[in-house]
């Protein structure tokens, strides 16, 4: 199994309140090869966690919490000031959890609180990303997920990269820009990065065919004298 084959199995578990924010960090994701789960609250994620919001601590390791390990989230992101239970307290639910605390979260906010961070980073979350979410911001979450896999993993191939991901490493900047103006200005789902990704897509299928026909048809020309 290569690195690229291994990362298309990662499922991230996406948390936010915010319809646009919620929308631009699964484009990130999607456009990154995580698989993508979005839940607009903490009481959703720990339904698909397979915990209930009732109790205190102690109740996350109950027989409640068995089936767990069977929806597979390799990571949850979570943004921080949500209504109801905010991202800390979704923080704490999770690594009160003996079945899901090696699942790793980074939490998310828009307001740069040092104690707020470090509150959070000391209380078992691997990563603290400031709004706008970018897409460098999602090769970070690599680390903490591959180190996970790594005894089943094979050194990466860079010839065998998908012609999609190749796409995406040549312009992610303009490609996350787009996305981000996209779902900022009409808050549009994962499709609205996907007519650049097919326009470029064309344009290359197209100099490639024009390429090769020029290559090809120059063994047949004859100079006239």
């Amino acid at each position: 199994m290569t690195v690229v084959d291994a990362e298309a199995r990662f499922h991230v578990l996406a948390v936010d309140d915010s319809v646009i924010d919620r929308k631009l960090i699964e484009m990130l994701l999607r456009t990154s090869s995580y698989q993508v789960t979005t839940v607009d609250s903490g009481s959703k994620a720990l339904e698909v966690l397979g915990l209930r919001d009732e109790g205190d601590d102690s109740s996350s390791s109950s027989p409640t919490s068995s089936s767990a390990p069977e929806v597979g989230v390799n990571l949850i992101i979570t943004d921080y000031c949500m209504p109801g239970m905010t991202g800390y307290d979704l923080l704490r639910r999770v690594k009160g959890s003996s079945s899901l605390k090696d699942i790793p979260v980074v939490i998310m906010s828009s307001e740069n609180v040092p104690a707020r961070i470090s509150r959070c980073l000391e209380d078992g979350a691997e990563e603290f990303f400031l709004k706008p979410v970018k897409l460098a911001d999602m090769k970070k979450l690599k680390s903490h997920l591959v180190r996970r896999k790594q005894p089943q993993l094979q050194p990466p191939q860079p010839q065998e990269k998908p012609q999609q991901q190749q796409k995406a490493e040549l312009a992610p900047t303009e490609l996350v820009e787009e996305v981000a103006a996209e779902v900022t200005a009409t808050g549009i789902t994962s499709d609205c990065g996907g007519g650049s990704r097919k326009r470029k897509a064309a344009m290359m299928e197209q100099d490639g065919t024009t390429n090769a026909s020029l290559s090809g048809g120059s063994g047949g020309l004859a100079v006239e004298t």
